[in-house]
C-alpha cells in the first residue's frame, strides 16, 4: 500500500515536471497573469513566514535560474498541496526569477545544464562539493544556485528526509556523509556559491533590456550544418515578445518560426516557436545591454536534436562579421565563400593565401565572394574583413586533414517509446576535421579545428560481450547525418535473457579528404530510459 502511494505521487511529480520547459516557454498567457509578488504574499507566505522588507523565510534565502524556481513551485504543488493556475504558476516564477536570480557572469559556466546540452562530461571545480553532493546530480545544478550557509545546510536536511538512503548510496558508505554535508561542505557551499555577489548586486542595478527590434543570426545545427538568418522581436507585455525568425541552412533549405518568448531576470531569454508541427525551445541569454542574444535551441522532447544560436541587432549594430560558410577551404582549391554579419560595406579580405576572384552578391548582411587558395598557403584561421566589419577566425585554411573526432566525446543515447511514457534519446554526432600546428604533433595546443565535416557513418559491438549479445542488431540504426536513433524500450523476446535493447557500440566516421580517407571512433552507449528527468538534472 504504501509503495502504491508513492508510486502515485512519484507519477504526479513526473508529470508536473516534464512540462516545466514549456511552462517556462509558453510566454505570451503571462502577460496578463495576477502580480507575482502578490501571489507569493498569498499563496507562499501560509508556510513561509514574513521577515519584513518584502521578504520570506527561505525563499528569500536563496537565488536560481528560472528552471530552479519552476521546478520548486513545482514541488510545493504536488509535496504540499498548494493549488496553481498555470497563470499563477507563471507569475510566481517571473517574480522570483527577477527578484531572485543569477548574474549572466554566475550561470555562464554551467548553461550546459540549462540549455540541456547533451552528454556533457562534468569536472567539478570543487572537489568537497563534487564529492559530497555531485554523487546523485549534476554539479551543475549545484553550480546554478546561490544560498546562505544556512540555507545550504536546511537543504542537507531536507534532502535527507526526503532521500532517507541518501547516506547509504554510492559514494557515501566510505565516510561520514552527513557530518560532512552540514558541516565543512555547507560551509564551502556558502563561499563558493554563497547568496551575497558583487556581480548579482551590479546586475540588479542595471535597466532591464529590450529585446525588441530587427535581429541578424548565425548558427549551427549539429548533423545539419551551418545557418544564417533573420529575426524581428516584438514587445507583447512585460518582459514578453512575439519572434518570427528566417532560417537559412547552409545545405540550401530553409525553415520560418513563430512563437513568443519571455524574459527572466533580465537576461534569460527562454522562448517557444513552431516551424510546422516542430516545436522548437530556445534557453538563451541576453547580453551586451540587450543587443547580443546568444545560446542553444532544442526539438521539444528530444533535446539532442537542436543547435546553437548567436544574434545582433541588425538596426544600428556595429559592422560584424558573424560567420563564413563553409568555414574551412583547402589549400589549392577554388569555391565559393559566403559572409554572413551587419554592416558589411566595403573592400573584401580573406586573409594570407587566399584571393577574392569575384563578388557574385552582396547587401549590408550577406557577401558571396568566389574565391582562390593557394597551393602553399599555411594551415590556419585567417581574419575576415569586409570593410569595418571582420572577424578573427571565421574561416581556416588548411593543406590536410589530419585526424577526426567524434562529438560529444562521450555520446550516450537511451530506449523508449514502444507506447510508454518516454520518449526515445537519440544520440546526435557529428565528425569534427583537425589539422595540426607547427608541431606536427597530433592534440596539442596549436592543432586547428577545422569544424564539422561530411562522414560515412557504421557502427559494431563495442566489445566481447556486446558481441555475445548482439548490441549492434538490437540497438538501434545511424543515418548519415550522424543521428543515432534507438529501438523500442521494453524486454525483448529476441534477445539472449529477453533483456532491454540497450547496448555498448563502437561508431565510425569516415571523412573524406581528397583520395585519402580520415576515420575516427568512438564509443556509444545505448541504456535505459531515465523515468525522473528534471529541467535541471
Amino acid at each position: 500500500m504504501h509503495r502504491t502511494v508513492l508510486n502515485r505521487r512519484s507519477q504526479r511529480a513526473l508529470v508536473l515536471a516534464t512540462g516545466l520547459l514549456t511552462q517556462l516557454c509558453v510566454a505570451g498567457a503571462y502577460a496578463a497573469a495576477p502580480a507575482g509578488e502578490a501571489l507569493v504574499n498569498t499563496k507562499c507566505a501560509s508556510c513561509h513566514s514574513a521577515k519584513g522588507d518584502g521578504k520570506w523565510d527561505r525563499i528569500s534565502e536563496s537565488r536560481r535560474t528560472p528552471e530552479g524556481w519552476d521546478m520548486t513551485v513545482a514541488r510545493m504543488s504536488f509535496a504540499h498541496g498548494v493549488k496553481l493556475s498555470h497563470d499563477e504558476r507563471g507569475a510566481i516564477v517571473k517574480y522570483l526569477s527577477d527578484a531572485y536570480g543569477l548574474s549572466p557572469d554566475e550561470s555562464a559556466a554551467h548553461r550546459y545544464i540549462v540549455d540541456r546540452t547533451p552528454s556533457v562530461v562534468e569536472h567539478p571545480e570543487n572537489k568537497l562539493i563534487g564529492d559530497t553532493c555531485a554523487r546523485c546530480h549534476s554539479y551543475g545544478r549545484i553550480a546554478v544556485q546561490r544560498r546562505t550557509e544556512a540555507d545550504w545546510r536546511k537543504l542537507v536536511h531536507f534532502h535527507v528526509g526526503q532521500f532517507p538512503a541518501i547516506e547509504i548510496q554510492a559514494g557515501g558508505r566510505d565516510r561520514n556523509w552527513f557530518d560532512i554535508a552540514t558541516g565543512e561542505a555547507a560551509v564551502e557551499l556558502g563561499k563558493v556559491y554563497g547568496f551575497e555577489s558583487d556581480s548579482w548586486n551590479k546586475w540588479k542595478a542595471q535597466k532591464p533590456a529590450d529585446a525588441s527590434g530587427s535581429w541578424r543570426l548565425v548558427g549551427h545545427k549539429p548533423g545539419t550544418g551551418a545557418y544564417e538568418g533573420t529575426a524581428t522581436v516584438k514587445r507583447t507585455g512585460n518582459d514578453a515578445y512575439s519572434v518570427s525568425m528566417t532560417v537559412r541552412y547552409e545545405n540550401g533549405t530553409s525553415e520560418q518560426l513563430t512563437g513568443s518568448a519571455l524574459v527572466y531576470t533580465g537576461h534569460e531569454w527562454r522562448a517557444t516557436l513552431k516551424s510546422g508541427e516542430r516545436e522548437i525551445n530556445q534557453v538563451m541569454t541576453l547580453a551586451d545591454g540587450g543587443r547580443a542574444l546568444s545560446g542553444r535551441w532544442f526539438e521539444s522532447g528530444y533535446d539532442a536534436i537542436g543547435g546553437t544560436l548567436r544574434a545582433v541587432r541588425a538596426d544600428g549594430a556595429q559592422p560584424t562579421v558573424l560567420s563564413v560558410q563553409p568555414a574551412a577551404l583547402k589549400a589549392g582549391t577554388r569555391g565559393r565563400l559566403v559572409i554572413n554579419g551587419v554592416g558589411l560595406d566595403g573592400d573584401v579580405s580573406l586573409g594570407n593565401g587566399v584571393k577574392v576572384l569575384s563578388v557574385a552578391e552582396r547587401s549590408a548582411e550577406r557577401v558571396v565572394v568566389e574565391v582562390e587558395s593557394a597551393k602553399d598557403a599555411v594551415t590556419g584561421p585567417r581574419e575576415v574583413k569586409v570593410g569595418n566589419a571582420r572577424s578573427g577566425d571565421a574561416l581556416k585554411v588548411y593543406q590536410r586533414i589530419d585526424y577526426v573526432k567524434i562529438t560529444p566525446d562521450h555520446p550516450m543515447a537511451r530506449v523508449g517509446g514502444n507506447g510508454g511514457s518516454m520518449n526515445k534519446v537519440p544520440a546526435q554526432l557529428e565528425a569534427l576535421a583537425y589539422a595540426v600546428g607547427a608541431d606536427g604533433k597530433q592534440g596539442t595546443a596549436d592543432d586547428v579545428l577545422l569544424g564539422a565535416m561530411p562522414a560515412a557513418w557504421s557502427f559494431d559491438n563495442l566489445n566481447k560481450v556486446a558481441a555475445e549479445m548482439k548490441d549492434a542488431k538490437f540497438a538501434g540504426r545511424i543515418d548519415q547525418t550522424g543521428l543515432f536513433m534507438t529501438n523500442d524500450a521494453g524486454p525483448n523476446p529476441q534477445r539472449k535473457y529477453r533483456t532491454n535493447n540497450a547496448g555498448e557500440l563502437k561508431v565510425t566516421a569516415a571523412v573524406k579528404d581528397g583520395t585519402r580517407t580520415v576515420k575516427a571512433t568512438a564509443p556509444l552507449i545505448v541504456t535505459v530510459q531515465r523515468f525522473n528527468d528534471p529541467p535541471i538534472r
